[in-house]
């Protein structure tokens, strides 16, 4: 763990200026639409989930709504997804995972988003269906089907394996690496 550590402190620890460089090389407007995000990572011939994924992803970081990230929003992405608080990263999956807004996740919403990080990542195994029962059996103490953000968040600390699973596969450092290096993302074929 600790040579990842250090992988993505090298990444946020870069100069800002060398930051501020790779973000106008890759849109020289200063602003990134979600049509270039998805170009940058080669979303062609992804599956609708994939792409409903970035959206929601671009959405999420995209904290004005003005439909453009910009180097402000850029940088705090980058920020909260290398050097995030637990809360923060947590509050955050959870933004993501409600896709209607209704301050709650229910299993098809949770399915949803890690089918197509799965898609995306090539990387099928745990399947997204055990992964949510998981989740849903432990941390859905109500038996209610969805999850609130207090909910979740409790849920999800009082259970490392939870926080294991839910840190490797909301893991946005290939996206990252792609956007800073400007290389492709490898995959893994799934068995």
């Amino acid at each position: 763990m600790g040579g990842y550590e250090s992988n993505m402190d090298d990444i946020l620890a870069e100069d800002m200026h060398h930051w501020y460089n790779k973000f106008m090389k890759e849109s020289p407007s200063g602003l990134i639409t979600l049509f270039e995000l998805k170009t940058m990572l080669e979303m062609q011939g992804m599956t609708e989930e994939a792409s409903s994924y970035v959206d929601q992803v671009f959405f999420t970081f995209d904290m004005d709504g003005d439909g453009y990230i910009d180097f402000v929003e850029y940088i705090a992405a980058v920020s909260l997804m290398l050097k995030g608080e637990i809360n923060q990263k947590l509050k955050w999956y959870f933004k993501l995972f409600d896709q209607d807004g209704n301050g709650k996740i229910d299993q098809d919403e949770m399915g949803t988003i890690f089918k197509a990080i799965q898609d995306i990542t090539r990387c099928y195994d745990p399947p997204t269906e055990e992964i949510v029962t998981l989740i849903y059996e432990k941390v859905d103490i109500n038996n209610e089907g969805e999850l609130t953000l207090e909910e979740f968040i409790e849920g999800a600390r009082d259970h490392q394996d939870i926080m294991e699973m839910l840190g490797k596969m909301m893991d946005l450092t290939n996206v990252l690496k792609i956007i800073v290096n400007g290389q492709k993302m490898q995959v893994k074929s799934p068995e």
